[in-house]
């Protein structure tokens, strides 16, 4: 059963890409307007905390753990401090395939827009069978004293719920659900792969039937890149998660893709400067010069 979610002064559902993109540009400082009309935004984060990420456990794991007791508590002090702000909620979907679409919500102070912004691109659109089984709640202005970097990232798989304290990085919102997804994957006997996927069209493989390939690897080296470019004519699926499940057959995540900019080449990579300089693409601690 899906958590209810907490209390709060006001809650905005679903709002619209230009409704948080106006309220950016109202609330949050470090913004800059790029030449291409599109937002950046310097955080004060630059990477997914793992010191500060905790598994609600009683027993021993291989990962940093916490009681249920002391979860219960910070997500007492969490709830209290929601109470009165402003929030945002954003209903998605993780994957399209109706066979494994997994109903997720992000839940967000409204003072740091960007983040559902981007976070609404990349779910899938929800329908009439929506119903959340993954929750993100996340209050980027509440700290956790006594955590590594006074920073706290919970994560309940017992529940599906992801809690996440000070942090202004997008990416605790992207991997708060794919975190969960992965789980459900090894829970329905699946991998869940760090890995993009790119399929290659009939006409252009040997058996003429079409293929697909898996592109595995760490962060930074070279996944999305290789899933965008166009050998054989060939074409992005999706560059983050997959699951690969008994048979053969693979489920994708996201619906965009979260791409690093340095070098970016419009020869090399078309694809990707395309996206990144539409005036609707959302950037996140990019250098971007004083004219734009």
């Amino acid at each position: 059963m899906p958590i209810d979610l907490p209390a709060a002064r006001n809650v905005h559902v679903n709002p619209t890409q230009d409704e948080m993109r106006s309220w950016v540009l109202e609330h949050m400082p470090r913004i800059t307007e790029t030449e291409f009309g599109n937002l950046n935004y310097e955080a004060q984060v630059t990477a997914r905390l793992a010191r500060s990420t905790f598994f609600v456990a009683d027993e021993e794991i291989h990962q940093n753990r916490i009681s249920r007791a002391e979860y219960e508590e910070w997500a007492t002090r969490q709830d209290a401090y929601i109470a009165d702000k402003d929030m945002i909620l954003i209903e998605g979907y993780i994957g399209p395939d109706p066979g494994f679409q997994t109903g997720s919500r992000l839940f967000m102070e409204k003072t740091q827009a960007n983040i559902p912004a981007m976070q609404q691109q990349l779910y899938f659109p929800k329908d009439d069978a929506w119903g959340p089984e993954f929750t993100v709640i996340y209050t980027p202005g509440l700290a956790a004293p006594g955590k590594p970097d006074d920073r706290l990232i919970l994560v309940d798989l017992e529940n599906y719920v992801t809690r996440v304290f000070g942090s202004d990085y997008f990416g605790e919102s992207k991997m708060g659900g794919l975190r969960m997804w992965n789980h459900l994957v090894f829970e329905r006997g699946g991998l869940a792969l760090h890995s993009g996927l790119k399929a290659f069209p009939a006409d252009t493989t040997p058996d003429g039937k079409e293929k697909v390939a898996l592109i595995i690897g760490l962060s930074g080296t070279g996944k999305t890149t290789t899933t965008f470019r166009r050998q054989l004519d060939s074409l992005p699926v999706q560059d983050d998660f997959v699951a690969l499940m008994p048979g053969g057959k693979v489920y994708t995540t996201e619906n965009g893709c979260f791409a690093k900019t340095y070098g970016l080449d419009p020869d090399d990579e078309p694809t990707i400067y395309a996206g990144t300089t539409r005036s609707d693409a959302w950037l996140e601690n990019v250098g971007v010069t004083a004219d734009g």
